[in-house]
This record gives C-alpha cells, sequence and structure tokens, in this order.
C-alpha cells in the first residue's frame, strides 16, 4: 500500500484519492485500476455520508418475518397490540409473502414451514380473513406439508400461549435447570449465549403453561382438526435421540410431582438471573428473541407493564422497529452498530482516507467509548480473566464477542487518534481478553470459550438453529490477523489458531463460514489471515483456496453463494453474484498474491460495473449467517463496505503491509 508513517503517532495513512483530478476515459474505456480508482471515490463519499452524527454507523438487518409475527403475538398475549403498530406489521408481512403462498427465511430460498404458520397467524390477528387469496394459499400449503403438527417447537409455543396447541405436547423445560452446577452436563452454560438468554426464561413459561383466550379458532392449520397430535415414535433406546426423548417424557412425569417450594424457587432464580442481565437500555443481549421472552416470563410472576424492568425491556422492543417509506414496520432481529462502524472505518482506511480523518476519529471515538469494562457470563469459564473487548450491538455489556473485538483492534489501528494512550491502552486490554478466550483446540468461538458440548442440540426443546458456540474458522481467521497486525504472529497461541485453521481447511480448498455465507466468507476471512501471519503466497494451503474460487467464479466475473450450501454440497460457492461476496472473494485472492490474475480483473470490473451512480450496491440476496440454514441475515452495510475494501486494497495495496505494530 502507498502510505507513510507519521512518526509522532506510529498510525499509517494511506494516500487518499483525488477527486480534484478526473480520470480521463474519453480516449478508451478505463481499464480496471482506473475503473477501481473511479468506484472508490463515489463509494467512499457515499460511506462517509452514512456515517451517523454521533460517530457510528448501522445498516439495516433483515432476518424474516417472524420475528414481525411474534411481535404481533406479544402484544396480543399482553393485551397492549394496537392498530397502528398490527396494520404496519401486517402490511410488511404481506409484502414479503411468495406467490405459492408461503414465507421464507432469506431472499429466493424455499417457503419455510414455520415461518409461514407465524406469518400467517398475525395476519389473522390483522384481520385477513381466511378465504382471502393469500391466506388460502399459505393455509392449503402448510396443511400439505403436515399443517401446526410439523411445526417447530418455538412455532408452538407461541400457538399453545392462546390454546392453539397442547402444553402437554411440548417439550418440557424444567426451571429447576438453574441450579445446575456448571460442570454437570445442560447446565445453562452449555448453551450458546444467545440460547441460554432464551432458554432460562422460557423455563418459567413452560412451567407457568399460561394460555390467554384465542380471538380465532386455527382448524384451517391442522391436517386433522380432532387429532392435532398424532405422536411421533421414539427412536431407539440405545440412541442419543431415544435417551433424549425418554427424559423428555421422564421431566413430563417430574412435573407432577415436583415439590412446590422447589418450583417457585427455581423460578425466583430464574427471574432473578434475567433481571441481573438486563442491559442499561432496557433489552436483553441487544437481540430481540430473549427479551421477547423474557418480558413473558416476568409478566407471568407478577411484574406489571409499568414496573420498570418490563417497561424498560417493552421500550427496547420499540427501538428494534425500522419504519419504512411505505407505512411498514419491518422487526431487526438485533441492531450491528460496533460491527458496522469497524468494518466502515477499515473500509474507508482501506479506500485511502487519511488515518486523522476528522470522521474516522470520531468513528474511533465512539468505538473506544463502547469497550466493556466489566465481566459477563464469559466469565463463569474465564474468572481469572481481566475483563475487555467489544459486543456487537450498542448495548450489551454482558455478551462481549470475539469477532467484533479483533475487528475493532484492527479498525482502531488504522486511525491516528490524538489520544494515543487511550487508544492503546483499550487494544492492549482487548487483545488480553481475546488471547484469554482461546478454546482447548488453539481456535476461537464468538462469544464463549469451550462451548462445545455435544448435548444440548439433543434435547427435543432445541429443533432450531445452532445452540452452542464450537470455534470456527472465519472467527479464528480474523483474531489471527489481528494478532498479526499486534505482533504476534510468532506468538505460540497465534500458532496454534494458524495449525487449527490449516487443520479445518476443506478437500477442495474453501473453509466453512459460520456466521457469513458460506465457504466463500469463511475462505474470504481465513486467507488474508494467514497471509498475514507470515503465510508466503506459495503455502499449498493458500494455492488451494486460490484455485478453489478461481473454479466458482461465476460467468460475469462476480462471486455468490446461496445459503443452501448449508445444506446442500452442490450449492458451495454457487449463487448469483453479490457484491459482498465478491469482495470477500477479492479479498482472499488480493491477499494471495493474485492482483494480476484475470479473476480478480474479472471481479474487480463485475463490482466497478453493478455499482450505482449514487457509489452504493444494490444486495437483496442474504449473505449473513445467523443459525447456518435456520436464520440467515441481510447486513445492509455489508454491500457498502466489503466491496470498498476489496477496491481499496486492489488499489493501494494490502493493509499493514511493512508495518511493524505496537502492542507485540
Amino acid at each position: 500500500m502507498t502510505a507513510t508513517t507519521d512518526g509522532s503517532t506510529g498510525a499509517v495513512t494511506p494516500r487518499a484519492p483525488s477527486a480534484s483530478q478526473p480520470l480521463d476515459t474519453t480516449a478508451a474505456p478505463p481499464g480496471p485500476r482506473e475503473a477501481a480508482a473511479r468506484a472508490i471515490q463515489r463509494s467512499t463519499e457515499f460511506l462517509l455520508s452514512q456515517q451517523d452524527a454521533r460517530g457510528w454507523w448501522k445498516g439495516d438487518l433483515d432476518t424474516n418475518v417472524t420475528m414481525d409475527a411474534e411481535d404481533l403475538l406479544l402484544r396480543q398475549f399482553l393485551g397492549i397490540r394496537d392498530e397502528e403498530t398490527t396494520r404496519a406489521a401486517a402490511l410488511f408481512i404481506r409484502g414479503e409473502q411468495r406467490d405459492d403462498g408461503t414465507w421464507a427465511t432469506f431472499f429466493g430460498g424455499p417457503g419455510e414451514l414455520s415461518t409461514t404458520i407465524e406469518a400467517y397467524v398475525a395476519l389473522r390477528l390483522a384481520g385477513d380473513a381466511p378465504d382471502d387469496p393469500h391466506m388460502a394459499r399459505a393455509s392449503a400449503w402448510i396443511r400439505d406439508r403436515g399443517g401446526i403438527a410439523e411445526s417447530r417447537v418455538f412455532t408452538r409455543i407461541w400457538l399453545a400461549l392462546f390454546g392453539w396447541w397442547k402444553w402437554d405436547d411440548l417439550p418440557e423445560l424444567p426451571p429447576e435447570l438453574i441450579y445446575f452446577p456448571k460442570w454437570l452436563p445442560l447446565n445453562i452454560y452449555d448453551f450458546g449465549c444467545w440460547a441460554r438468554q432464551t432458554i432460562v426464561p422460557l423455563t418459567i413459561v413452560s412451567a407457568k403453561r399460561p394460555v390467554r383466550p384465542a380471538p380465532f379458532a386455527l382448524e384451517e392449520l391442522h391436517t386433522d382438526a380432532r387429532v392435532p397430535n398424532p405422536g411421533k415414535p421414539l427412536a431407539a433406546v440405545g440412541s442419543w435421540d431415544g435417551v433424549f426423548q425418554r427424559l423428555d417424557k421422564a421431566l413430563h412425569l417430574y412435573r407432577k410431582v415436583a415439590p412446590r417450594g422447589v418450583r417457585k424457587a427455581a423460578m425466583n432464580s430464574a427471574a432473578r438471573w434475567i433481571i441481573e442481565r438486563q442491559e442499561n437500555d432496557g433489552c436483553w443481549g441487544g437481540i430481540q428473541p430473549p427479551a421477547v421472552y423474557s418480558v413473558i416470563a416476568l409478566h407471568l410472576l407478577g411484574y406489571d407493564l409499568e414496573h420498570p424492568v418490563l417497561k424498560a425491556g417493552l421500550e427496547s422492543l420499540d427501538r428494534f422497529a425500522v419504519w419504512r417509506e411505505d407505512g411498514a414496520r419491518m422487526i431487526e432481529a438485533c441492531q450491528s452498530p460496533v460491527w458496522d462502524t469497524c468494518l466502515a472505518t477499515i473500509a474507508l482506511a482501506d479506500a485511502g482516507v487519511p488515518a486523522d480523518h476528522p470522521q474516522l476519529i470520531k468513528a474511533a471515538d465512539w468505538m473506544l467509548a463502547e469497550e466493556i469494562a466489566r465481566p459477563g457470563d464469559w466469565a463463569v469459564r474465564k474468572p481469572e480473566l481481566p475483563p475487555g473487548g467489544w459486543a456487537f450491538e450498542f448495548h450489551n455489556d454482558n455478551y462481549p464477542d470475539i469477532d467484533d473485538t479483533a475487528e475493532v483492534i484492527l479498525a482502531l489501528r488504522r486511525i491516528a487518534h490524538p489520544d494515543r494512550p487511550r487508544m492503546e491502552n483499550a487494544i492492549s486490554r482487548g487483545m488480553r481478553w481475546t488471547l484469554g478466550m482461546q478454546s482447548r483446540n488453539g481456535a476461537w468461538a464468538a462469544f464463549d470459550a469451550d462451548n462445545t458440548s455435544p448435548f444440548p442440540n439433543r434435547l427435543p426443546f432445541c429443533d432450531f438453529g445452532e445452540v452452542i458456540d464450537p470455534p470456527s474458522a472465519d472467527v479464528t481467521g480474523h483474531v489471527v490477523e489481528m494478532l498479526a497486525v499486534e505482533g504476534k504472529a510468532h506468538d505460540p497461541r497465534t500458532r496454534r489458531g494458524i495449525e487449527w485453521l490449516l487443520a479445518e481447511q476443506e478437500p477442495d480448498g474453501s473453509w466453512f463460514g459460520r456466521w457469513g455465507v458460506n465457504y466463500v466468507y469463511g475462505t474470504g476471512s481465513v486467507v488474508p489471515a494467514l497471509t498475514a501471519a507470515g503465510l508466503p503466497a506459495s503455502h499449498p494451503a493458500l494455492r488451494r483456496a486460490v484455485g478453489w474460487l478461481e473454479s466458482v467464479q461465476n460467468d460475469d466475473g462476480g462471486w455468490g453463494e446461496d445459503l443452501r450450501s448449508y445444506r446442500y454440497e452442490e450449492w458451495r460457492g454457487h449463487g448469483a453474484s453479490t457484491a459482498s461476496q465478491t469482495a470477500w472473494a477479492l479479498l482472499a485472492l488480493l491477499a494471495a498474491g493474485e492482483r494480476e490474475s484475470k479473476a480478480v480483473e474479472r471481479g474487480i470490473a463485475w463490482l466497478a460495473e453493478t455499482q450505482r451512480d449514487d457509489g452504493s450496491w444494490d444486495e437483496p440476496h442474504f449473505t449473513g449467517t445467523g443459525f447456518p440454514w435456520d436464520f440467515s441475515i441481510n447486513y445492509h452495510l455489508y454491500r457498502q463496505v466489503f466491496p470498498l475494501t476489496a477496491l481499496g486494497r486492489y488499489v493501494n495495496g494490502e493493509p499493514f503491509a511493512g508495518l511493524s505494530a505496537e502492542g507485540g
């Protein structure tokens, strides 16, 4: 990268593209570098214009309509559903329905049964009639797939709240779980942080088994309304599924004889656990699902809606709403300002924005203020580790995550902040915390260390998404890259991470992407990390990765991968070209020394050609991952930050080239 080093700060100051010298393109079409430089200029201006006055960036976060449906069901259960909210939510839900009457969990994906059931029920709440054409198509499709009986447990819990499903026909989840010591299998800390935040309040809901009067019947969603749950045969006794199915039956029997005092004490302990983890903004974990179930659980224990805990919780849920120009109201499952801000900062620095640019300084100030300075749930397994790091959301001090911490440190390292000691101390604390969160196998997960118990996923209750947090290649790659930049490429802990990454490479040369779609994301995360840590471009693992990326490039020059690659091997690396996935592939190829290759030139040309006049890119496809296959995300800022990063590195070179960062 063409850069100078400011001797007073040690910060890297890239050379910015010149806006005063427009490119002469009258003689011939611009070459790849000229096209990239022009795209950088437009994209930089667009991204800078999107920054909040307080210093952060945040794009919308699309998931699926279950967020909107469950928001209406919550309001119905609490008796606070209003006409305006219902109308706006229904407008959004109807707009997401497919021609066959179904709702999918990602753009272009297949219809999904539980999502379609929840959307259908929400529209019934909004007044849509069962014989309306769009509703009739949906109910017919639902019946053809087995009806409510074939939906996931969480959907049937929502229906049970209104008597549309029997509590006896749901898996048992006893509140006594809160008393399990951390060494005992199936204690709450065996679950990933997002799962434990949901399961603890649901133990109270499961124990209380509330039923509020249903405003209408749902016979049209049963394949046989007289026998809504015909039952399923038990698995073999010697199988894990058989063991846990029989455990669930035993828990149903225990429910009938559980001492009232023990159960009441367990529910009160669970309530204390919930309240202790409420964030300053009233939410829980910065994500919508635990907040919803926590509000229900506490309300069932007698907390009225004006109680400060519930009032703050309900107000926090309103902040997940995105009101659109057409009057529709979409609910975000989460908000991503820390993640978006650090990625935007890296992109702008790679694009050549000076390290002392006022907007980058403002971004650094905001990120530094978001540093987490107290222990959270992670300290249960790491009690001696001092706190540090960053979370994903505005408020989530209980659950900083390793991925955000690594990327925030990389972003801060790109900024010439005037308060150098403040920045260096924050980076040092974040790096220390990250190193302390390394799992025993040498890799890193998102939120916890060694959260790898095989038992939670076996529970009949856990039939949707990941409920544990094992290490992943993408997070480990980001950590290794950060440690290398911080001068710790040869630290034994970094080398263990590198060894784990090399062992995790797929036979075709790619890496699995846990938090992004999918093998393109994993490969785009790992290759830059390995080269930053000193692996030469000639290393066999890197050559295999390059070969795989070249083999899956689309005919139009871009890259894309459909979410179905999480389930079906033939989708690996295949899908419509997208701006973010094309950028991920380019980041890997550029790091591996392929700047002059035809694949890179075609990828750069695709980004330049698909850029919109305002400097942005369009991307309806979902390229983010919550749970592989089960819960997908469209981060609206991905389509802006990653292409700019790739274009910047193509024109300016790899970041930190020749830089020996302090901190090692």
